[in-house]
């Protein structure tokens, strides 16, 4: 048995709160007009009066609040003559029904005598009309207004949830980007390379140690913006690349090959990156001849691909890492950009063709 969550009902009862209100404030109103709360009335008839304007009031109130909503519903999006057309209709009938309703339940339990009903179902009908409309119109707005601030307000908390989620994946990128570079492996090999190059070539070993530290410093900068421009992500690639080269050598070869007037294109930050660092690992490294990476990018109805494609012996994209890689750059994307962005991988035998799909925006 389905458990209807508890905000459901708090909201609802809350709902039928109001409604009992207004109704009772109906029945009021009615007897406020009828004996204009004469001084020297009888209590006993003021109550009598009430519940009978009560009866009426409760069951065109509660078959109001039951339908109208509905009602409003299937028709709010409409144009504003057929929207108050078929709302005003509705309440008419519905005060109709409720009208027949109360009459029959008064001629029932004898308070109204049978050869009177006619005359009590059309006085009714004329003083419920009235107040119905006042009162109905009045809930109908208020109530479709209240609903269409209560989903306002829960997209603005859904969107502070994918903005804090947004965050955390972020953050999540940075430290497994940082994962990567302080691997002992890579970062032991990459210092030793560094000392040898401090002997053989002083320049060199200078740039290198120059992009290291611009790694690191772009894998713990938490203040970036999630999105970045493709010229500032295919920097961080190329510093990347070169201090893998010399761990590498000729083992590993590149070519970065994106049109210059596509620099400014909006990317997720990392994420270029975290393609390139995946051939590195799943077809650089794995082999004694290496392998060869080319990044594209281009432009097309609207959207930009960037793709990193690699002529290494292939993976199995089910056996990445949770939590780690493409499936984290995958959830990013959805994040930011919800079903407009796309992670494509095609990898075979012949090599792997990994691309990120997003709109195209500039900075």
């Amino acid at each position: 048995m389905t458990q209807v969550p508890r905000a459901a009902v708090e909201r609802d009862r809350r709902y039928w709160k109001r409604i009992l209100i207004a109704n009772a404030a109906g029945a009021l109103a009615v007897v406020v007009i009828n004996s204009g709360l004469a001084p020297g009335l009888p209590l006993r008839a003021l109550a009598r009066a009430f519940g009978t304007s009560l009866a009426y009031a409760n069951c065109i109130g509660i078959s109001m609040a039951l339908v109208m909503p509905k009602v409003a519903q299937v028709c709010w999006g409409w144009s504003p003559h057929w929207r108050w057309t078929t709302l005003l209709a509705a309440m008419v009938a519905l005060t109709a029904a409720g009208t027949i309703v109360a009459t029959g339940i008064l001629l029932a339990v004898g308070i109204v005598p049978r050869r009177f009903f006619f005359e009590w179902l059309v006085g009714g009908f004329r003083v419920a009309i009235i107040i119905s409309l006042i009162i109905g119109i009045s809930i109908t707005v208020y109530e479709s207004l209240r609903s269409d601030l209560e989903e306002t307000t829960e997209a603005l908390r859904s969107k502070e949830r994918d903005e804090a989620e947004a965050r955390r994946l972020a953050t999540e990128a940075q430290l497994a980007s940082l994962e990567s570079r302080v691997n002992p492996h890579f970062l032991f090999n990459t210092l030793n390379s560094i000392a040898e190059l401090v002997h053989r070539d002083p320049k060199v070993a200078e740039r290198v140690t120059g992009q290291l530290a611009a790694l690191m410093r772009s894998s713990l900068d938490a203040q970036a913006s999630p999105l970045v421009a493709l010229d500032d992500e295919l920097r961080v690639v190329a510093d990347y690349l070169d201090v893998e080269r010399v761990r590498f050598g000729d083992r590993l070869r590149y070519r970065l090959d994106v049109p210059g007037e596509l620099g400014s294109a909006r990317v997720p930050r990392l994420s270029l990156q975290t393609l390139v660092e995946n051939s590195v690992k799943y077809a650089v490294s794995p082999r004694r001849e290496g392998a060869s990476i080319v990044v594209r990018a281009l432009q097309a109805d609207g959207r930009l691909r960037v793709e990193v494609a690699d002529d290494g012996p292939g993976f199995d994209p089910a056996q990445a890492a949770s939590g780690h890689g493409l499936a984290l750059l995958e959830a990013r994307l959805a994040r930011i950009f919800g079903d407009r962005a796309r992670l494509h991988v095609d990898s075979s035998a012949a090599g792997t063709r990994v691309a990120i799909e997003v709109p195209m925006t500039s900075a």
